[in-house]
């Protein structure tokens, strides 16, 4: 799947998510090794420590569905005025990604004109992890 029909999945997710407290809806889509794709959004609470990224949701959809062979993210940030940003994920997120992907998986960002990828290696340099 190229990278534009991902971030346009991880739009989609992104319109989903519940951020009534920051105003800024993230949707995440990851491709498994299989060409399925699990989506996410962020899910916010009023206590904060309560909430979950939409990186973490698709990763834990996928998870929770049996799968393990992760090969591509693609994450898109919508601010509450309507500009789309790039947006890596967070320290938490990229240490979930460590736990079941390679150095080499990919995370695409969009900021509507742009599209960035970066390996989780070049984001997450030094991870407590095993590659």
């Amino acid at each position: 799947m190229n990278n534009e029909k991902l971030l346009e999945l991880a739009h989609n997710a992104a319109e989903k998510s519940y951020s009534p407290y920051s105003g800024f809806s993230v949707g995440a889509a990851l491709l498994c090794g299989d060409g399925s794709v699990y989506l996410g959004c962020n899910v916010e609470n009023v206590s904060f420590s309560a909430a979950n990224c939409a990186e973490r949701t698709a990763v834990f959809s996928a998870a929770a569905d049996g799968k393990r062979d992760f090969k591509k993210i693609a994450v898109a940030a919508h601010r509450k005025d309507g500009q789309i940003i790039f947006t890596p994920p967070c320290g938490v997120c990229r240490q979930v990604l460590c736990e079941f992907c390679n150095k080499d998986f990919k995370v695409v960002m969009t900021d509507g004109k742009n599209i960035i990828e970066k390996t989780l290696e070049e984001l997450m340099p030094l991870s407590f992890s095993e590659f």
